[in-house]
């Protein structure tokens, strides 16, 4: 077998991270714009307020996309662009923007993919209570049925959300993210089934809503865990413990948030953990919403942990071993064993909806960013979805991310990992090494991996 001859190439971004225009054409105010203009929240005191500007320079992103050859682009929505509110009054310079770079897409070969929520939640919302109030997986369908209803013409392939494991996880408990929140284990499980609600809901909205047929699943993350060797028995440990969880790791785990998804039930870990406040909050008829069937689960993967430890290492590292420049070890089999390890527990296609790595990148004196690191993580690491694939793993697509360097979130803007460079100073971009490397990729469906 190899790649399927409908593969999904592309590459994916985050409104935040990229649109800047934070408070034009009667935006509304999200955490991020808030709470990240707070000296000693993010690395030299930076922020998401112009960011790459791509609100202005849309048409040119869109024709660097083309140059590289990218089919299918993940977008994400900014929830307030849209409901400044949150829920209610719609603005329309907003839905104008997102209706003009749909267009844009389109017109130039590529299929857009829309996340509704990556991490931007509505400062109006989180005034009432964010996620810990239950009345949010309402608004959240809210929001969920009017981009139906708005863009569902233009957009085929939907994300309810990305990343609950990191938006919880470094935003409400360990404070690294906005809100910049350290909350109670029992609100954090509040929290969580109120995310998996509004993910259910979602699903629902945009469905009953679609313009056309649609597809619709979300991004995920969550812990890899590769076997020591492939004997049987060290594959069955290194699947066991890529589902794992316990009291202090949940939020950031594959199944807290996978099996009410996919299967429809909380773990028994889930109960024997947090069995008081689950039997509490779980509503006759949560279940089968937060179940909703999905065409996709979307995979997050950057690297991944081997089973057993190394004194002085973390399990995924040596003495010595290559990083980026997150000081992620490099684990080029990570690919392969999360998506065998998704589709053989959920039974649901897989697409990575993102993958990529952060380097030492500049440009050089001929006028050009070579990033031959890049190229071979993307090697390596796409040669070990390859073989998943040749495997009969059922795998859609793969997006890199990101299509250009960005802010990364707390980490300000010195963290790049984009196929296009960006100047901050002057917002010029140039098309990497890597970028046109991954265009032979996409135009031989894999073959030449």
């Amino acid at each position: 077998m190899s790649f399927r001859k409908d593969f999904m190439w592309g590459a994916a971004s985050a409104a935040y991270q990229i649109e800047g225009a934070y408070n034009e054409d009667g935006k509304g105010l999200n955490i991020w714009d808030y709470y990240s203009v707070m000296k000693g929240k993010i690395f030299h005191n930076e922020n998401g307020n112009v960011a790459c500007d791509h609100y202005h320079r849309y048409k040119e992103d869109v024709a660097l996309m083309k140059k590289i050859g990218l089919k299918y682009y993940r977008m994400s929505l900014n929830w307030t662009r849209i409901l400044p509110d949150g829920t209610g009054r719609i603005n329309e310079k907003g839905v104008e923007f997102y209706n003009n770079l749909f267009s844009e897409l389109k017109a130039n070969g590529i299929e857009p993919m829309v996340t509704l929520f990556h991490w931007d939640y509505p400062l109006a919302l989180h005034r009432k209570g964010g996620w810990l109030n239950d009345e949010s997986s309402d608004w959240f369908a809210e929001y969920a049925k009017v981009c139906a209803e708005l863009f569902s013409d233009k957009v085929k392939y939907w994300m309810t959300i990305n990343e609950p494991q990191v938006f919880i996880g470094c935003g409400y408990h360990e404070a690294k993210f906005a809100p910049f929140i350290t909350s109670p284990t029992a609100d954090l499980v509040r929290m969580s089934h109120n995310v998996l609600l509004s993910h259910g809901k979602a699903v629902r909205a945009i469905r009953e809503n679609a313009k056309q047929e649609v597809k619709v699943g979300l991004a995920t993350m969550g812990p890899c865990v590769t076997p020591k060797d492939e004997r049987e028995k060290e594959i069955e440990i290194a699947r066991f413990l890529s589902f794992d969880f316990n009291e202090e790791n949940f939020l950031f785990s594959n199944s807290w948030w996978g099996d009410p998804i996919a299967l429809g039930k909380y773990s028994d870990k889930a109960f024997e953990l947090f069995g008081d406040v689950l039997n509490e909050i779980i509503k006759p008829g949560d279940m089968e919403i937060i179940s909703t069937p999905i065409d996709f689960y979307g995979a997050n993967v950057y690297e991944s942990a081997t089973v057993g430890t190394r004194e002085d290492y973390a399990s995924n590292a040596y003495i010595g071993c290559p990083r980026n420049t997150m000081d992620w070890p490099i684990t080029e089999e990570a690919l392969y064993w999360s998506v065998k390890f998704l589709n053989e527990r959920y039974n649901i296609p897989v697409i990575i909806t993102e993958n990529g790595i952060p380097c030492h990148d500049w440009v050089h004196l001929d006028g050009k960013v070579h990033d031959p690191n890049r190229q071979d993580y993307m090697h390596r690491y796409l040669k070990g979805l390859k073989k998943a694939v040749d495997e009969g793993v059922d795998v859609r697509g793969y997006l890199y991310w990101s299509v250009m360097d960005n802010f990364e979130w707390s980490s300000g803007y010195d963290r790049r990992f984009g196929l296009i460079y960006v100047d901050y100073r002057t917002e010029e971009r140039t098309v990497k090494d890597s970028a046109m490397w991954y265009k032979t990729v996409i135009e031989s469906n894999g073959e030449n991996l």
